[in-house]
């Protein structure tokens, strides 16, 4: 099994404070891990710095994604290269109609990888395909990006987005946010039809309910800028029942 992400002792901050002090971890292809923790612990700025985000400055560590050090790549190489990010709250962008960011976001990364560009007609088809999996009527992908949908469409969109992309790595930060039951599902279903053996996971929430859906392999309690206890699943019902006090005192 290969390395996929590997974080080694990474420190950043923001507007002058310290958020991520010493995180490490290693994520092997195939392997989906969650990170669970109370607010203000870390867990967004860490997305948002393997991401790319600006604003927040790397002061040591550092991160290698297949082998190359992610921090030095801009953005888009690191969409390029297969870094995804769903967003706990997805951004408006007017004027841009989904299926038009979609089909240019695809072919940018086709193109990074050698392959022949889709043209409108079988991009269409692919889309199509994939939006009737996650009950995404055709309306919605021909309107601006996120305009005006609900919170739980603007999750099915953003899963649409990962469905099209197929990441090899894909951070979900805060996924079930602002979704019923019902929802959570669909954007479940559509998020576990994605794993398989090269395909790796970071699953970011507060709440072990997201994980009855997408069950971990590994999870995680982030507290204090850095992972503080690991295990597997039953970990998070631990969390469930007995919340984060046992594992970072009563700092939160």
């Amino acid at each position: 099994m290969s390395v996929l992400l590997e974080i080694d002792n990474l420190h950043a901050r923001v507007d002058n404070k310290e958020i991520l002090k010493g995180f490490s971890l290693t994520i092997n292809e195939g392997e989906t891990h969650a990170i669970m923790g109370p607010n203000g612990a870390g867990k967004s700025t860490l997305s948002y710095v393997l991401a790319g985000r600006e604003g927040y400055e790397i002061t040591s560590g550092t991160v290698k994604f297949k082998g190359k050090n992610l921090l030095s790549m801009s953005i888009e190489e690191r969409a390029r290269e297969g870094v995804f990010l769903a967003m706990q709250y997805p951004v408006e962008i007017p004027g841009v109609a989904t299926s038009t960011f979609l089909k240019h976001s695809l072919n940018s990364i086709r193109k990074h990888q050698g392959l022949e560009e889709l043209d409108t007609m079988n991009f269409i088809k692919v889309l199509k395909q994939k939006a009737s999996e996650l009950g995404i009527n055709q309306d919605m992908i021909k309107r601006p990006i996120n305009v005006g949908f609900s919170g739980g469409e603007k999750k099915r969109v953003e899963t649409l987005q990962m469905s099209i992309l197929e990441p090899s790595f894909a951070i979900l930060d805060e996924a079930d946010s602002g979704l019923d039951i019902d929802a959570l599902k669909v954007v479940a279903g559509g998020v576990n039809k994605l794993r398989n053996d090269k395909r790796s996971m970071l699953v970011i929430t507060h709440y072990q309910r997201l994980l009855n859906y997408i069950v971990p392999d590994f999870v995680h309690v982030f507290a204090d800028g850095k992972i503080v206890k690991s295990g597997n699943k039953d970990l998070a019902l631990e969390l469930e029942e007995k919340g984060y006090g046992e594992f970072i005192g009563n700092k939160y």
